[in-house]
């Protein structure tokens, strides 16, 4: 049996989260609801937390699709290094950032989301996990050495007697057609 990945499931689970979060976010903005600064938190929590895990992270085979438009986000996030990398960061990160979601009905759902995303992460970092960016493929040139230059002679003909007669070039003489045509009226 392979060995599981947790780091997948935790993306994808830190990413429902984020929008659910954004989503309950802005129901409580919106509705005014009690404790509405909460909500505005958890606004800005779904939007970070979003933009942190849009970018997939490459499977430890070398695999993995990448998100459409995922490269400008990948950019962002390698260029925090260990920060963003490292799976415990992301653990404890998202540990701290649900507990104020807590407060507000409209958030908890995303809430608890982004707390069962903190321990997937956390088995994640324990397995020895860590994040790798999905970077597009050079492709090698597949054209073989011979074709890189193109040819410098004329293909070859065959001779004259061979070659099919145009019409246009028959002068006077007449032109069988190998098929019989009727004219049906």
């Amino acid at each position: 049996m392979g060995k599981i990945e947790w780091a997948m499931w935790a993306n994808e689970q830190a990413l429902a989260a984020g929008l659910i979060l954004l989503t309950g976010g802005i129901v409580g903005v919106s509705g005014l609801f009690r404790g509405w600064q909460f909500a505005a938190y958890a606004v800005a929590t779904g939007v970070f937390v979003c933009l942190l895990e849009y970018p997939r992270s490459r499977r430890a085979k070398g695999t993995g699709v990448e998100r459409k438009g995922q490269y400008c986000f990948t950019v962002c996030v390698r260029a925090f290094g260990p920060l963003t990398r490292n799976y415990y960061v992301r653990a404890f990160l998202y540990a701290g950032l649900c507990v104020p979601a807590g407060f507000m009905l409209a958030t908890v759902l995303g809430c608890v989301c982004l707390a069962i995303a903190s321990l997937i992460y956390l088995s994640a970092a324990i397995h020895g996990e860590h994040w790798e960016p999905i970077l597009p493929r050079v492709q090698p040139s597949r054209i073989a050495p011979s074709i890189k230059n193109p040819p410098q002679n004329p293909p070859p003909r065959p001779p004259a007697e061979m070659r099919r007669k145009n019409v246009d070039d028959l002068e006077g003489a007449s032109y069988d057609n190998p098929m019989a045509v009727i004219d049906e009226k």
